[in-house]
């Protein structure tokens, strides 16, 4: 045992990497998946709701299972989660590449959503107990958020020069190679790790759990294809969610073997930045969306030069996820978080009142680098608060909840940002059925709500000249103005997250000593 010990603390760099690279695939396939959605919207003749299904069915299950699976590595072994989920993410990313249509695309994004769950909550959980020493460990959590930064950065170029030579399939198949080197460097040199002291599998709760999850992701990303939080079908799955969850907050704090100690949210180190990444992932996942299809679909880019307007976002959210560590060292958690959370809202409202149809790169450029060097620096001591304040031995339940927090506050921008977009394009784009009804049949005026990627096509099959441009230049400006007025929405959320997190994230991360989250089994035995 000592010499496996001795061993694993030797490689633990090279371990990283490998870790490193297994989370890389999640972040280049969010990213690179934006990129290519005009591609798959013209192939596959996606409408925008279609769209945001292919993007959010994977959003749906990968959130749903999170704390599920941390748990079930906790209990199994966080290596073997991790290699499970590797080779179940590149099945997917096989059948997704092969799919013909929205429908079965949307499907295998679902099932890769079920291999994402097991690997990201696993990458994090064998970094924690691999690097037991806080300032190493900070300086890990650093790297693998600049690591997931990085994939954000680099995945619409990677898109963008496959889609250059190959179809929208490409970006699927580049997910195997990937996937190849992480299976095989994570076999030689990850060291398995789990919870020694594992007690009985606290099945009621993963049911809970996940039915209380799915229930409340699908009611945000109904919310934002019905455009109203109060239709019937929201309110349903909303309303179940919160029964589901509040039995579930219930059953954890009853049970002798909680999946998810309720003690831990008493930390405010652990909640309060969970709280700061819920909302930093909810701005940076709805102005994603948009910022490719900005790019594509209004400035006329192809697919490669997209990709290269927004690499920008690489090298920076990196190099300040990688220095965030020496800052929070130097200024505190909590100052640091806040500043990254205000930076980042500083950016989207610059570009919130800057961009317009016809707006230069370099100008919309100076908004992504404010934005992208506020995520960096933010999300790396939020991470490493959170991993600092539960037990070891409960590191994947501690990592699963991180990253359900960003999933779920993804989900949210992509239906809230979205619902808002939708609403001011819909309401440009409708004074052509004002104008010029007359001229344009059911089906065209259809394909034209749709989406601007739809517009744009019927525009090709409009025999007036002048009303096909007419066509482009509404969507484009109702494109434009709704992705405005989502980005000021996330820019005035993000300055009330700054604000918050300066009142309730404490200066220094609280280890799980101080928050008494190893007493709770104790006193709760004798249930």
């Amino acid at each position: 045992m000592q010499q496996t010990e001795t061993r694993g603390y030797r490689q633990r760099w090279i371990a990283l990497a490998f870790l490193a690279v297994s989370l890389l695939i999640i972040s280049l396939d969010n990213t690179v998946l934006n990129v290519a959605l005009p591609s798959i919207a013209n192939d596959l003749g996606a409408s925008a709701s279609g769209l945001q299904w292919i993007v959010d069915a994977y959003v749906l299950v990968f959130a749903s299972l999170l704390l599920t699976m941390g748990s079930i590595s906790d209990r199994l072994g966080r290596k073997k989660i991790l290699q499970a989920g590797l080779i179940l993410f590149g099945i997917g990313s096989l059948l997704a590449a092969l799919s013909t249509s929205t429908e079965m695309l949307t499907a295998c994004r679902a099932f890769m959503g079920i291999g994402a769950a097991s690997i990201m909550p696993s990458t994090l959980s064998i970094l924690t107990a691999t690097f037991r020493d806080p300032s190493e460990r900070a300086k890990a959590i650093a790297i693998w958020a600049g690591v997931f930064g990085l994939g954000m950065g680099i995945g619409p170029v990677v898109a963008g020069a496959l889609l250059e030579h190959f179809s929208w399939h490409s970006v699927f198949f580049i997910n195997l190679p990937v996937v190849a080197i992480g299976l095989i460097g994570g076999y030689l040199y990850i060291e398995n790790s789990r919870d020694e002291k594992a007690s009985s599998p606290d099945i009621p709760g993963v049911f809970l759990s996940i039915g209380g999850l799915f229930a409340l992701v699908y009611g945000i990303i109904k919310a934002g294809e019905e455009a109203s939080w109060t239709a019937g079908p929201v309110l349903w799955s909303l309303g179940t969610a919160a029964a589901l969850l509040a039995i579930f907050a219930w059953w954890e704090r009853r049970t002798p073997n909680p999946m998810l100690p309720m003690s831990f949210f008493k930390n405010m180190s652990f909640t309060g930045a969970n709280i700061a990444l819920t909302l930093v992932m909810f701005s940076m996942f709805g102005s994603m969306f948009f910022m490719s299809q900005y790019f594509q679909s209004v400035q006329d880019c192809t697919p490669l030069q997209a990709g290269l307007r927004v690499l920008p976002v690489a090298p920076i959210s990196m190099g300040m996820a990688i220095n965030s560590a020496r800052l929070a060292k130097r200024i505190g958690t909590k100052l640091t978080v806040s500043l990254g959370i205000f930076l980042a809202a500083c950016g989207m409202f610059y570009l919130s009142r800057m961009s317009h149809v016809d707006t230069d790169y370099w100008i919309v450029l100076i908004g992504i680098a404010i934005m992208a060097a506020g995520m960096g620096t933010a999300m790396s001591p939020a991470t490493n608060s959170i991993m600092g304040s539960v037990p070891v031995r409960k590191a994947g339940v501690g990592s699963a909840m991180n990253d359900t927090n960003r999933q779920v506050g993804g989900a949210l921008g992509v239906a809230i940002l979205g619902t808002v977009m939708n609403t001011t394009y819909l309401n440009t784009v409708d004074k052509l059925g004002n104008n010029a009804g007359a001229s344009l049949p059911d089906p065209v005026f259809h394909a034209i709500r749709s989406s601007i990627q739809g517009a744009h096509i019927a525009a090709q099959h409009i025999p007036d000249p002048a009303l096909a441009q007419r066509v482009i230049d509404l969507s484009n400006k109702g494109f434009v103005s709704g992705m405005n007025d989502a980005m000021l929405v996330a820019s005035l959320i993000m300055f009330i997250a700054s604000l918050a997190t300066l009142i309730i994230l404490p200066s220094q991360v609280r280890p799980a000593e101080e928050s008494g989250s190893k007493k709770p089994p104790e006193g709760q035995a004798g249930h």
